[in-house]
């Protein structure tokens, strides 16, 4: 029986999960699209456990009541964190969670793909084939980037670039499976400005109190590079007093921190390609991920490219599914060869 049959009976659930360092999210062929931030959060002691009344708290939630919890962010650049046995169960919760949010139907049998950061794919296989062994018959892990071309039916003559909180991944599109020579991964995304930004306001406002959490939703509230008109304020206590600080030029600082790095990737990964297609690739570059939301990002990137010919950058429409819809999506359309039999 083929997969389509199998699907039409219903005896299969395929999912596409994208695995994020900041968020994770899910497609399923029931049309279930859902998300969560990636923390795991498990209760300190019996108090914890009577007040919260949960065994395992997931994204917001775990955040909201940090304080009362063993609090984990398993991954740390796109990997599972090596030989933390927590963050394997973490990573294992994260999937366990968003395959019950996705609603399978009692029976069902689950194939699922799962995209990493395209350097690590090596890396996180096994640590993923352990934490989903439990819940799905069938698996297939691929890059992110790759997942987010497939969705986009960017097949031929594109560039993905990925920019996720861990990592941004590179990934060329050229009519076929792209190679690890396609494909390259670097560290300069969300994380790298939470800390860049976190470091410039300790520096400006020694007396005030914050954490990286705020930091991070101050970064997403505010990101932009170049110029844009307007003040930005924001409520930081000083001295146990809430105090109004002007944050701008450092989330313009930290924002603008990644750029260099992803323009000196961006111009290596086009140059090293076959030379009588570089003008089709420069002229399909697509941005996806969170960092795609950075305000002016997208033209700053097109400037950049000018001095080495025309070239387009686009973004593409919706960063938090782009690339859980592109794994759904290769998961329905996959020969059975290619599947992993769990």
């Amino acid at each position: 029986m083929s997969q389509a049959d199998s699907q039409k009976k219903g005896d299969i659930l395929f999912v596409g999960i994208d695995l994020g360092t900041s968020r994770s999210s899910i497609s399923a062929s029931n049309g279930t699209r859902e998300w969560t931030e990636s923390f795991v959060g498990w209760p300190k002691d019996f108090i914890s456990q009577k007040i919260l009344g949960k065994a395992v708290l997931f994204g917001a939630d775990a955040l909201e009541h940090r304080l009362s919890l063993d609090l984990c962010r398993p991954l740390e650049h796109g990997v599972i964190k090596e030989g933390i046995e927590k963050s394997e169960d973490a990573v294992k919760e994260i999937i366990r969670h968003l395959i019950d949010l996705a609603k399978p139907a009692s029976g069902q049998k689950i194939h699922a793909v799962v995209g990493v950061p395209a350097d690590t794919l090596k890396v996180n296989k096994l640590a993923i084939r352990r934490a989903v062994t439990e819940f799905v018959q069938s698996l297939l892990v691929v890059s992110e980037p790759f997942a987010v071309a497939y969705s986009l039916d960017l097949l031929n003559n594109a560039l993905v670039i990925d920019i996720g909180a861990g990592t941004t991944d590179f990934c060329i599109m050229h009519g076929t499976i792209p190679s690890e020579e396609d494909q390259k991964t670097i560290l300069a995304a969300g994380d790298y400005i939470d800390d860049q930004l976190y470091s410039y306001l300790a520096e400006k406002y020694p007396n005030s109190r914050f954490n990286k959490n705020m930091v991070r939703q101050f970064k997403e509230e505010f990101s932009f590079v170049r110029e844009i008109p307007g003040d930005m304020q924001v409520e930081i206590p000083v001295g146990g007093k809430p105090v109004m600080h002007d944050i701008k030029n450092e989330v313009k600082r930290a924002c603008e921190s990644i750029l260099p790095a992803i323009v000196e990737t961006t111009t290596e990964m086009i140059a090293r390609f076959d030379p009588e297609f570089q003008i089709k690739i420069k002229n399909n570059i697509v941005l996806a991920g969170g960092g795609s939301l950075i305000r002016g990002l997208r033209e700053y990137l097109q400037d950049s490219l000018k001095e080495y010919g025309p070239c387009r950058v686009t973004s593409v429409e919706d960063p938090l599914f782009a690339g859980s819809d592109g794994a759904l999506k290769l998961a329905l359309d996959m020969p059975s060869k290619y599947w992993e039999q769990l």
